[in-house]
């Protein structure tokens, strides 16, 4: 049966998988998100003649480790066959690191699947995956010094007593308008200080006073349902929440930031890059496959004066 346009021949249909990835960090950021990704990913495949097999996400997802429910899904649809090429936005959505992206272009080839990246600069000879490799190098020496620019330029900031604004502040506390200082949220502090009368003066263990707020539905730090146990133990030990003289900051910070303080007052302490983090993706079985989930270490690290 002709079912070519007349030429006698049926074309073969090229199939593609879409991948898409933001990391945590990623989502705050305009111009990058899994809607733009995709809709880059769909205009490209549709110009090159690809049917799209299937969308596959990943969302908080560290470019740095192929731990990914997403990418896990691209290489079992890839080793069931029949996968032309799976394209992403850019080179860095499918591996940050170039072993890692080496590592799949090499088993997607087996299947006869290519990987393609809209930012690609070289082409499927040895020169261009000579090109493509040492550029991927280049940009990974690009983030590693702007992180430890940004690094350091925090470390600075902390040594002239100011604070880093995150995405969330510590619970209590809101940030100045120069978003470099904490300042009281009584609202909220006023939690903070019935966990320790609860604890402190009236001898409450951590889960009575747990079960209290839950009994009273007091909204949680988060915003989320429940609160976390494991919130009143850190903030029992947490030196913002616990008083301290003059004396005892003194002999923390520096000149220039004890100069500004009263001598009267009691103050808490913020700690920046006091813990070093260490943390993995851990693979469990679930119900549908496979799922991760982070496990995070803590170790004090020593402290150097100013």
């Amino acid at each position: 049966m002709d079912s070519g346009g007349g030429n006698g021949y049926k074309r073969a249909i090229l199939w593609a998988i879409l991948y898409a990835r933001v990391s945590t960090d990623e989502q705050a950021r305009s111009g990058y998100s899994l809607a733009q990704q995709l809709e880059a990913l769909r205009e490209y495949a549709a110009r090159e003649g690809y049917e799209i097999l299937e969308e596959v996400v990943d969302t908080g997802q560290s470019g740095a480790s192929l731990e990914r429910p997403g990418m896990d899904r691209v290489r079992d649809l890839v080793a069931a066959g029949g996968v032309a090429v799976v394209l992403a936005q850019d080179r860095d959505r499918i591996a940050r690191e170039p072993a890692y992206h080496y590592l799949l272009r090499r088993e997607f080839e087996e299947h006869g699947t290519k990987i393609r990246a809209l930012n690609d600069r070289g082409d499927n000879s040895p020169e261009g995956e000579l090109t493509d490799g040492i550029l991927d190098q280049l940009g990974k020496y690009e983030r590693a010094k702007i992180s430890e620019r940004s690094r350091r330029g925090k470390l600075q900031k902390a040594r002239e007593g100011k604070v880093m604004a995150g995405p969330r502040v510590k619970y209590g506390f809101k940030l100045n308008t120069t978003r470099d200082g904490l300042l009281v949220d009584e609202h909220k502090m006023r939690n903070v200080r019935r966990i320790f009368r609860m604890v402190g003066t009236e001898g409450h263990s951590l889960n009575a006073v747990f079960k209290t707020f839950e009994r009273e539905r007091i909204p949680t730090p988060g915003g989320g349902k429940h609160w976390d146990r494991a919130f009143f133990r850190v903030a029992i030990l947490d030196d913002a929440y616990r008083p301290h003289t003059y004396e005892e900051v003194e002999a923390l910070v520096s000149p220039e930031v004890a100069a500004r303080l009263e001598r009267e007052q009691l103050y808490g302490i913020w700690w920046y890059n006091r813990l070093r983090v260490r943390t993995r993706q851990v693979s469990e079985p679930s119900e549908n496959g496979r799922r991760y989930r982070r496990e995070a270490s803590f170790t004090v690290k020593p402290r150097r004066n100013g």
